[in-house]
C-alpha cells in the first residue's frame, strides 16, 4: 500500500510556480472527455506523452491526452528542469518544438558552459564556482546541442566540453503553451487537464493476448481506445494492467551488468527540487525563514549546483541532488517535498552568504514538483542494459532501434560505480516500450499498451542515462507512430513491423543512424 501511495502522490502539486498569469496547482476542476472511444489514449502529458499524442494525431489518429496537472510539460515544466542537456537523438518532434519556441521572444536559447568547479583557475577567477554554470551563447545553433559522447568527462576534458557540450534552455510557461498549441493545431487531439488516471479494466475473456479494454478517470468517465500509451513517469498504467514493475538496483547476475551491485538494493537516483532567481534593485542576503538553519543539516556541506541562465538573465538552480533517492522513498512524496523546500531555502542563503555575485539576485520561486529521476520501471520484451550502452550503435545487434541517446550513466547520489561518458551513441529498441504478455511467473500486461516515459524497460543503470526529456519525447514519437501503423495494419503493437516503423520515423526527421546523414543535417540547419 505504501508503494502505491508514493507513486500516486508523486504527481501531486505543491508550491506556487506562475504559468501564464496563474499559479500551477490551482485546479480548474476535472473535465470530462467529449466521447467514449478513441484510436489512441495517452496518459501523462510530460515529454513522452506530448511526443506520443502529437505523433499519433499527426498520423491521423483520434487521440485523447490525459494529464493530472493543469498544464503540459511534466518534469520539464513543473519540476523546473527547464533545459535539454547536450545529447544525440533530439531530432523529430523536439526540433519542431524548438522552432516554435524560437518565434517567442526570450522563450528559448542555446547555452554553452561558463565556469565550473572542475575548471577553476586561481589566477583568473576570484573563487571556485560552487558547481557548474551555463550561459546563453548566441553563436550556437540547435545542431550544436546534439552531441555528448566522446569526452573523458567534465573533470578531465575542459576543451572538449566547452566546444561540444551545448544545450537548450527555455521558459516553462512558453514550453507548456507551445505544446498545447501544437496539439490543438492537429485538430485530432483532445486534451484533458486536471484529470487523474484511476485504473485500467482488462478485456474479458483475456484470451492468449490480454489487452486493456478501457480506463477509468477520476472525473468519473470511462473511456476506451484501440491503443494506449503510459507516459505517467511512474508506470501507473502498466502497474494497473498487471505488468511486473521492478524498482531499485538489480543484482549483477540479473543482466550480467559489470557495474551493477552484487546484491539487489532499493536505491534509486537522487531527486532534486529546483528554484529560480531573478535580479533585484538592492544587493543583499535574504533572511532565512524562522526554523531554517543556516548550516547544512542533512550532510557535511551544502551540495554543489548546476546553474542555467535563462534568456532573460534569470538563473535556474539545480542542487545535485537535493535528497538521496532512498530518503525520498522513506519519507514519501509530500513530506519529501516539504523537506526539500527547507533545503532549498538554506542552500540559496548559503550561496548568497558565501558568494557576492548572488546577492544581486532574489529567490523568485521554488518549483511545485520534485525532479524525480527514477521510480519503478517496466520489465518489458527487452530490458536495455549497461552492455547496450557500452556497445553503442556500431556494436548493437537490435533491428528495432527507434531512438538514439548518448548521455553518461549518471546516478545522482553516487550510489553506483562505473558511470562515465559514452564513446558513441547507443540505440533504444522498440521492444523496451512493450510489456511482456506472459512469462513463467504468469504475470500479464496489456498487449495494446506501450510505455513512453522513464518507466520504460530499462535496467537501473541504463535508466540513469536515457531518462532525459528529449529522449523521452523521441520514445513518445515512436509510440504514437507505432500505434498509427498498428491501426492501419490491423495488428497488435507487438506485431508492428520494425523496419516500417523505422522508415516512418526517418521520414519524420528522427535520427536513427550515426553519424547523422547530410539530409538531416541540412534540415536541422534550417532553424
Amino acid at each position: 500500500m505504501r508503494r502505491r501511495q508514493f507513486l500516486r502522490a508523486s504527481s501531486l502539486l505543491a508550491g506556487g510556480l506562475m504559468l501564464g498569469g496563474r499559479t500551477l496547482g490551482e485546479s480548474a476542476g476535472p473535465a470530462r472527455p467529449a466521447k467514449r472511444s478513441y484510436d489512441l489514449i495517452v496518459i501523462g502529458g510530460g515529454s513522452g506523452g506530448f511526443g506520443a499524442a502529437l505523433a499519433g494525431a499527426r498520423a491521423g489518429l483520434s487521440v485523447l491526452l490525459v494529464e493530472k496537472a493543469d498544464c503540459l510539460g511534466g518534469t520539464s515544466v513543473r519540476s523546473g528542469v527547464n533545459a535539454w542537456e547536450p545529447g544525440c537523438g533530439g531530432t523529430g518532434i523536439p526540433f519542431d518544438l524548438y522552432k516554435r519556441l524560437k518565434k517567442i521572444p526570450q522563450a528559448v536559447g542555446i547555452y554553452s558552459f561558463g565556469r565550473h568547479l572542475a575548471w577553476y583557475k586561481p589566477k583568473q577567477e576570484k573563487y571556485r564556482y560552487p558547481g557548474g554554470e551555463t550561459v546563453i551563447d548566441p553563436k550556437r545553433r540547435y545542431l550544436d546541442t546534439l552531441k555528448r559522447h566522446g569526452s573523458r568527462g567534465m573533470g578531465g576534458d575542459e576543451a572538449f566540453c566547452r566546444e561540444n557540450w551545448h544545450g537548450v534552455v527555455f521558459e516553462p510557461d512558453a514550453m507548456a503553451a507551445t505544446m498545447k498549441a501544437m496539439l490543438e493545431e492537429t485538430g485530432r487531439c483532445e486534451l484533458l487537464l486536471n484529470t487523474a488516471f484511476v485504473k485500467v479494466k482488462m478485456r474479458v475473456p483475456l484470451g492468449p493476448a490480454p489487452s486493456i479494454g478501457s480506463i477509468e478517470l477520476a472525473c468519473g468517465a470511462e473511456v476506451s481506445a484501440d491503443f494506449y500509451v503510459d507516459s505517467t513517469g511512474d508506470g501507473l498504467v502498466c502497474e494497473s494492467a498487471g505488468c511486473t514493475m521492478p524498482r531499485g538496483q538489480e543484482a549483477r547476475n540479473i543482466f550480467d551488468e559489470p557495474h551493477a551491485p552484487e546484491k539487489a538494493t532499493e536505491r534509486i537516483n537522487g531527486v532534486t527540487l529546483l528554484y529560480r532567481t531573478t535580479r533585484k534593485d538592492q544587493p543583499g542576503v535574504e533572511d532565512l525563514p524562522q526554523g531554517i538553519p543556516a548550516k547544512c543539516w542533512w550532510r557535511g556541506s551544502f551540495p554543489v549546483a548546476h546553474v542555467n541562465t535563462y534568456p532573460n538573465g534569470d538563473l535556474n538552480v539545480n542542487m545535485l541532488p537535493t535528497m538521496e533517492g532512498q530518503e525520498f522513498l522513506n519519507r514519501g512524496y509530500q513530506k519529501a517535498y516539504e523537506e526539500c523546500r527547507r533545503r532549498v531555502l538554506a542552500h540559496w542563503h548559503d550561496l548568497q552568504t558565501r558568494f557576492e555575485e548572488f546577492r544581486s539576485m532574489k529567490l523568485a520561486h521554488i518549483f511545485p514538483a520534485l525532479g524525480v529521476r527514477e521510480s519503478q520501471r517496466l520489465l518489458g520484451r527487452y530490458v536495455l542494459r549497461e552492455q547496450d550502452l557500452r556497445a553503442g550503435v556500431s556494436g548493437g545487434k537490435h533491428p528495432d532501434i527507434i531512438c538514439l541517446a548518448d548521455h553518461s550513466m549518471d546516478t545522482h547520489g553516487s550510489h553506483a560505480a562505473g558511470g562515465g561518458e559514452m564513446r558513441e551513441p547507443y540505440g533504444i529498441p522498440y521492444r523496451c516500450l512493450l510489456g511482456q504478455t506472459r512469462n513463467k511467473g504468469g504475470f500479464w500486461g496489456g498487449d495494446n499498451l506501450l510505455v513512453a516515459c522513464r518507466a520504460a524497460s530499462f535496467s537501473s543503470l541504463a535508466a540513469s542515462s536515457c531518462r532525459l526529456s528529449r529522449t523521452m519525447m523521441q520514445l513518445g514519437q515512436a509510440a504514437g507512430t507505432a500505434a498509427a501503423i498498428a491501426l492501419a495494419s490491423k495488428c497488435a503493437l507487438a506485431d508492428v513491423d520494425a523496419e516500417a516503423l523505422r522508415d516512418r520515423l526517418r521520414r519524420d526527421r528522427v535520427q536513427l543512424e550515426h553519424p547523422m546523414g547530410d539530409d538531416l543535417k541540412a534540415w536541422l540547419a534550417k532553424e
